[in-house]
């Protein structure tokens, strides 16, 4: 047995070790193949067969195997398009276990029996997946709820799984480079996180909880509320969303509702979860949205989130907007900063494929457009030149391949690459106008009195330095009088940037005194110390186009 891998788990390597080798089409390093395109890919049969193929075994495989295709289903950057479009159909519809397992386990959680804590429970589940499965209950104070229960036994048989997966993922790794590129270790501890997470209900319940005060302004959209009582690591209570599946709309629903208004808030409602909040419900999909009896949409089943960072929905938002704007350069950009860079990273090749996307993008018409096609093309591009793109992006693009297909099934007219592109610069607006407020103000002029503060002690340790030698400056092939003069010129910046900063924070002192001459309700020597401010900043710009930008355009 080679190192790192156990003998107890040879059945189970035996097993991966047999799908892989058997699906070794779906394994593979797309940057150095010619795969032809999407269109192409989809009418070979042979390869759309080996893909249903693969997601059926994974089914076979058991529940931990099933939520893998479902993560796999996400990375464009990974597989061909007809493996993701296979995988992207595992919707865990699996063989419910039998009630009185549910009741054992509800009882086992709550400590309490099933008939004293609810008022009636469901026979028959309303709703069964790879990990849990859902019963309709009612509380004893009569209100309607969903019991979500997981499945006995599930999380000891994921730890199991992935104790496998990991180990074999970390020996792929150590011995075939490609893989290494792909980083396969670093992706399945991603899936295990995931994973430990949603087989913690109480984490679920939290989900729902946030999302649902986020999306609180949005009075067509309900999300579920949980019922802290009655909710466990292994059991989650929650308000009931009584509705039909958006996939099973008919004709009259569709002559009695607004169906273009719900689509437009479903979609403002998932873009303000991305780029305001920066935690959204991950997996969109027909079955998790639901049409209720008085015109609302209910969005189902949080167990997969995904959360952004500050950072990320920065790099998000610029990316969203460069493809608004079909500016490759600065999407390609956008990627870089989304992205791990490997060994032969190429970022004319990256930026050179992003350009011919974006525009090729901007040529479709409306219909043929999907954000989230483009985004899962992107992150292809990434990884063809050698940039590995952040798991975040491939979550998004295929969220917003699910949003597309429920919002069109509300309204097929709708434009939702151009909801996306506004709510973008909505967003952007929205923080130009926070940037520029009192308190953001006050913070910079408080950093700048700091960085005044601190200026002539870090000058002074300059200055020693150079004077007892211990500052060096190589220069070599350079024109030294230059250097001096830029330096010379970046010295007079700095002074007057300080100068400016003293003025600002001179006139924020006096603009507190209750006594002396005031001139339009504010003290006289605050408006000085501003105006002072204000001519320093004229004169140092004036400076700057008078002089540098015409240096620079002779340079």
């Amino acid at each position: 047995m080679p190192s790192g891998l156990r003998a107890s788990h040879a059945p189970r390597y035996a097993e991966l070790a047999r799908l892989l080798l058997k699906h070794r089409g779906a394994a593979i390093d797309q940057r150095g193949l010619d795969l032809g395109t999407d269109a192409e890919m989809a009418a070979d049969p042979a390869m759309v067969h080996d893909a249903e193929e693969l997601a059926s075994e994974l089914v076979r495989m058991g529940p931990t195997f099933i939520k893998l295709g479902q993560l796999l289903s996400t990375r464009s950057d990974y597989l061909p398009r007809p493996y993701l479009e296979a995988l992207s159909r595992l919707r865990d519809d699996v063989t419910p276990f039998p009630t009185r397992d549910a009741v054992r386990v509800v009882e086992e959680e709550l400590g309490v029996r099933v008939s004293k804590a609810f008022r009636s429970f469901g026979e028959r589940p309303v709703g069964a997946a790879s990990l849990g499965q859902v019963h309709k209950a009612e509380l004893r104070d009569g209100r309607p709820v969903a019991v979500k229960i997981q499945r006995p036994g599930v999380r000891a048989q994921a730890v199991a799984d992935m104790e496998v997966i990991s180990e074999l993922a970390a020996f792929v790794d150590g011995h075939s480079e490609t893989a290494a590129r792909f980083g396969f270790s670093g992706m399945v501890e991603q899936f295990r996180r995931s994973l430990m997470d949603e087989l913690d209900y109480r984490l679920e319940a939290a989900n729902l909880r946030l999302i649902g005060e986020q999306l609180a302004p949005f009075q067509r959209i309900v999300v579920p509320q949980p019922v802290d009582d009655f909710t466990s690591s292994r059991v989650l209570t929650m308000s009931f969303v009584a509705g039909k599946s958006i996939a099973s709309i008919g004709p009259l629903a569709r002559s009695e509702m607004d169906f273009p208004a719900l689509a437009s808030d479903l979609v403002g409602a998932y873009l303000d979860q991305v780029l305001v909040h920066g935690l959204f419900h991950a997996d969109p999909h027909p079955g998790n949205v639901l049409l209720t009896r008085d015109g609302q949409l209910g969005l189902v089943d949080f167990g997969m989130v995904a959360r952004l960072s500050p950072q990320v929905q920065e790099q998000v938002l610029r990316l969203l907007l460069a493809i608004a704007n079909r500016d490759g350069r600065d999407a390609s950009d956008a990627l870089e900063q989304l992205g791990t860079r490997l060994d032969g990273y190429d970022p004319e090749r990256l930026r050179e494929r992003v350009s011919d996307l974006v525009l090729r993008y901007g040529s479709l018409r409306v219909g043929e457009m999907s954000a989230g096609r483009l985004l899962g093309d992107l992150a292809t591009a990434s990884s063809w030149a050698g940039l590995r793109p952040r798991s975040e992006l491939t979550m998004l693009a295929r969220a917003l391949l699910n949003l597309d297909q429920v919002a069109r099934v509300l309204d097929p007219e709708i434009e939702v690459d151009q909801v996306v592109q506004d709510q973008a610069a909505r967003v952007m607006r929205r923080r130009m106008l926070d940037a520029a407020s009192p308190t953001n103000v006050m913070r910079s002029t408080l950093e700048a009195t700091a960085f005044a503060e601190a200026l002539p002690g870090r000058m002074n340790k300059v200055l020693e330095s150079l004077a007892e030698g211990r500052l060096t400056l190589n220069l070599h092939g350079l024109d030294e009088s230059a250097i001096m003069r830029g330096a010379q010129k970046m010295a007079n910046r700095l002074a007057a940037g300080v100068v400016i900063a003293a003025f600002l924070v001179t006139a924020g002192l006096f603009s507190g005194a209750r006594t002396g001459t005031t001139f339009l309700g504010y003290p006289v020597l605050t408006i000085v110390f501003l105006g002072l401010a204000l001519v320093t900043a004229l004169g140092l710009g004036v400076g700057i186009v008078h002089r540098d930008l015409p240096q620079r355009g002779k340079g």
